[in-house]
């Protein structure tokens, strides 16, 4: 991937479940000052040298994923929370030929009727030509022999999903290099390259296809993708790239049983030469959706958020809420149709904090939260957030004074 260092983000694992508080917020239409809370220690089921966390929710759970590196083998793990305890964790998957990366994590989906998981694996000795590989369950226990979701076997990149639970299947979208060809990222000409494209299917937990779909031929090489299911139907959000490198905001939807053209988010005009390694995120509730991403457009760093009433078929203006020295690496969730939390990177003066905010849809600021500090290093990655109940979860890679990356939970 053609990566630009304008942000770090570390490999996420703590989990930190915060009160009530931020989720109910202010009814005062003004910005807060950032505030602090004193943390308690939780503890999930998690192994020595952990990282890469992956937050979802189904029903009355909350389920993270991870990784445990031993020597040269990566395994993917799971646990879930219920009732404030811990299952046991889980063993998905293994293997000694992974990709494993700071910015392009495994995760999990779940559905009634099963579960769904990824990871990346190596396709060749080229440094970035690896393949998708998906994983089911009926109960969480046994998992099926891992398949490649894209079929054109090329020795490319193929990566950065996005798994949505719709219609009691898997919607999966990924970033597909097949047009590149360089599956080492130098092995061919730049003239010569094609553009990274996002492509799509549906997948049922028996492994099989539908709707294999293009959905941009033309986008940022190395940026998340991101989505959500509202109630006219599944939406995708990710970075897009014109042809005088431009690289904002897009979303399609799939409307009706077809996906519509590109549409803009919103328009930052932001001009790079590069990959930011920083995409955006999605959230709904019904028809409200809310999208948070980061832009730099003229060097000007932001972490913004935009709402929609309507599944994103239209958007209303976006508003900035970062501290002023963002990094970006955001993730979001609904609290209810008009409000929405915000989790980002923030460099301070001595590193870095990730916080979160409460946002209303017409842009009032309820409430801000320091949720702790983080390596301001790519290893510390990309922080998560989900709501489940009364609870808010924001889960990273814990580097600050370690050996090794280490997952921990936190309550506020």
């Amino acid at each position: 991937m053609r990566i630009l260092a304008l942000n770090s983000r570390l490999k996420p694992t703590a989990a930190i479940l915060l009160s009530v508080g931020i989720v109910i917020g202010c009814s005062a239409p003004q910005k807060e000052a950032v505030e602090t809370d004193p943390l308690e220690v939780l503890q999930p089921p998690i192994g020595a040298n952990s990282s890469l966390p992956f937050l979802t929710k189904a029903k009355d759970r909350l389920y993270l994923s991870w990784v445990e590196k031993s020597g040269d083998s990566t395994m993917l793990k799971y646990a879930f929370l219920e009732k404030d305890k811990w299952s046991e964790a889980k063993k998905i998957a293994s293997g000694t030929d992974w990709f494993v990366n700071w910015a392009d994590y495994p995760m999990i989906s779940v559905t009634d009727s099963g579960m769904m998981a990824h990871f990346l694996a190596k396709s060749s000795e080229g440094a970035y030509s690896y393949d998708v590989n998906l994983t089911q369950s009926e109960n969480g226990d046994a998992w099926s022999e891992p398949f490649v979701v894209h079929d054109d076997g090329t020795e490319t990149e193929h990566g950065f999903v996005t798994m949505l639970p719709f219609e009691g299947k898997i919607l999966t979208t990924w970033l597909d290099g097949r047009n590149t060809g360089d599956g080492g990222h130098g092995d061919v000409e730049m003239e010569h390259r094609g553009a990274m494209t996002v492509r799509s299917a549906i997948v049922d937990l028996s492994g099989n296809l539908e709707m294999e779909s293009q959905l941009d031929d033309r986008v940022c090489d190395c940026c998340q993708t991101g989505g959500a299911v509202t109630a006219t139907g599944p939406v995708i959000v990710y970075r897009d790239r014109s042809e005088e490198e431009i690289r904002d905001m897009s979303i399609v939807r799939l409307v009706n049983g077809s996906w519509t053209a590109p549409q803009p988010v919103f328009q930052d005009n932001w001009k790079i030469a590069g990959c930011p390694v920083n995409g955006p995120r999605a959230a709904a509730i019904e028809n409200s959706l809310a999208v948070a991403w980061f832009s730099a457009a003229e060097g000007n760093a932001e972490v913004k958020l935009i709402f929609s009433k309507d599944g994103g078929e239209t958007f209303g203006p976006s508003f900035k809420i970062d501290g002023g020295k963002p990094a970006g690496r955001v993730d979001v969730a609904m609290v209810d149709e008009n409000n929405a939390l915000v989790s980002w990177v923030e460099t301070t003066e001595n590193g870095a904090e990730v916080r979160v905010s409460k946002i209303s849809s017409d842009g009032n600021i309820l409430s801000t939260k320091t949720i702790g500090e983080i390596d301001p290093s790519r290893k510390s990655g990309f922080p998560q957030l989900e709501i489940i109940g009364e609870g808010i979860y924001v889960a990273w890679t814990d580097l600050i004074g370690k050996e090794q990356p280490e997952v921990r939970i936190v309550k506020v």
